[in-house]
C-alpha cells in the first residue's frame, strides 16, 4: 500500500491514484515490486529533525529514504520537505508540481536501488527522473 500523510504542513495537492499508478510502473519497470511505502510531507523543521536524528547530518534536506525493500519488494518511509521543495521550485525555476513528482520519484528510484553519492551517480539518477517525469507528463 502507498501512503500519503503530513505532519506539520498542509497535505500538498496530488493525484493519489494516479500517482500511485506512476510509482507502481516505474518500480516495475526496475523489476520490483510495490510493497509498504509511506510518503511523509513534512517542514523543514522536522526533516531536519530526522537528518540530525537518525543520520547525523545537520542540514536541510528535500527528501529522506527510509529503506526496508526486502527480494524484490520496495518499501519504506520517505521524508520529504514541502518547505524545501518550495525553494528548489523556485531556484530551479519549475512549477511546485514537477519538482514535488521529481522528489516523489527520486525517493521511488532510491527504494529501487539507484545511488547518488559520486558525480556519476547523480547524473544517472537526474537522467531516470527526467525519464519517469517524462512517463508521468506524457513528455
Amino acid at each position: 500500500m502507498i501512503q500519503y500523510l503530513n505532519e506539520n504542513i498542509k497535505a500538498p495537492a496530488l493525484k493519489k491514484r494516479e500517482v500511485s499508478s506512476w510509482i507502481k510502473s516505474i518500480a516495475k519497470k526496475y523489476g520490483k515490486e510495490t510493497g509498504d511505502i509511506a510518503f511523509i510531507f513534512c517542514n523543514d523543521e522536522k526533516i531536519l529533525e530526522i537528518n540530525r536524528t537518525y543520520l547525523q547530518h545537520d542540514y536541510y534536506t528535500d527528501i529522506i529514504t527510509f529503506d526496508y525493500s526486502y527480494s524484490d519488494i520496495i518499501s519504506g518511509d520517505i521524508f520529504i520537505s514541502i518547505d524545501t521543495v518550495h525553494s528548489n521550485s523556485e531556484k530551479y525555476k519549475v512549477e511546485f508540481d514537477k519538482e514535488l513528482h521529481r522528489v516523489i520519484i527520486h525517493g521511488i528510484l532510491h527504494l529501487c536501488g539507484q545511488g547518488d553519492k559520486t558525480d556519476e551517480e547523480q547524473a544517472n539518477m537526474t537522467q531516470k527522473e527526467n525519464e519517469a517525469l517524462s512517463m508521468f507528463y506524457g513528455e
